[in-house]
């Protein structure tokens, strides 16, 4: 396996708002075993048959019967293996929808848990009532797709979160005390998810985690492979981006409700970290 990850990434999206199925097929499975893909959609797996072993953000992980598996956006995959007669439940969300609902936020508390557990072992009770509320969403899916509003759709996925949101809470009650490092870097997250809105500066979360600035960098550079500042620009973006695409908030009001002085600087930072700016991100 050639772990040498290229600096650019095949980008993988969903073109509709969501989609979901079932019995996905060793042909789909392929289009991911050839190179990692970085994956811009959200996507949500429940095995019911067979097995697959898959690298998730560099880590192998081998999915079996009654697991579920949470990939968020940004995660690199990678198919390694298929064996066994496959059953399996997926449902995705295009990174642009989970923008507009600003899903992050429902997924602070549970956020570092289900990147570094991103598959769960499932009782077959629980495995069978998700099954039950997929096949549910499938035959809406086909039945009323087109016809559901962009509302009832965000509920649904928020639906699936809070859910999930349950499921990760017991697993992290069960899971051995976080080491330092990785307690810094959940407390570090959760600080950043209650406060990005209105402090960028990474002396502020040093302050509030009683740490060193050079050593909360160091530790979560260690432990996420990003920066600090990385982390609360994707925080601060994601939130423009869904005020941007999801409201008629002006420009300028969306730069101060984010704590920044003018539009000017606003436009600046925005375009530093999407490439485009405020407006024309609006506009697209």
């Amino acid at each position: 396996m050639d772990t040498n990850i290229p600096k650019e990434l095949p980008k993988l999206d969903i073109p509709e708002d969501w989609i979901v199925g079932k019995d996905i097929s060793r042909e789909i499975l392929n289009m991911y075993t050839n190179f990692p893909c970085r994956l811009k959609a959200g996507i949500f797996v429940l095995c019911m048959g067979g097995e697959i072993e898959a690298l998730i953000d560099t880590t192998n992980y081998r999915v079996k019967a009654n697991d579920f598996v949470t990939i968020l956006p940004g995660s690199i995959l990678q198919i390694l293996k298929v064996t066994g007669e496959l059953n399996i439940y997926f449902l995705g969300y295009s990174s642009q929808f989970i923008i507009e609902t600003n899903v992050i936020k429902a997924t602070v508390d549970i956020f570092y848990t289900i990147k570094t557990s991103p598959v769960i072992p499932l009782k077959d009770e629980v495995a069978q009532i998700i099954r039950e509320h997929l096949d549910l969403l499938a035959k809406t899916y086909l039945t009323f797709y087109g016809k559901i509003s962009k509302e009832v759709t965000k509920h649904m996925l928020l639906t699936l979160v809070y859910g999930l949101g349950d499921l990760y809470k017991d697993i992290r009650t069960k899971k051995t005390v976080l080491c330092k490092s990785e307690q810094i870097t959940h407390d570090f997250t959760q600080l950043v998810m209650r406060h990005y809105s209105q402090e960028r500066n990474v002396a502020f979360y040093a302050e509030k985690l009683g740490i060193t600035q050079a050593h909360l960098s160091t530790t979560i550079r260690q432990v996420t492979g990003k920066t600090c500042l990385e982390i609360i620009a994707s925080m601060v973006i994601m939130d423009a981006k869904a005020q941007l695409k999801s409201t008629e908030a002006s420009v300028q009001s969306i730069a101060y409700s984010l704590n920044f002085t003018n539009m000017s600087f606003f436009g600046k930072y925005f375009k530093r970290h999407v490439g485009i700016s405020p407006q024309e991100y609006r506009n697209n």
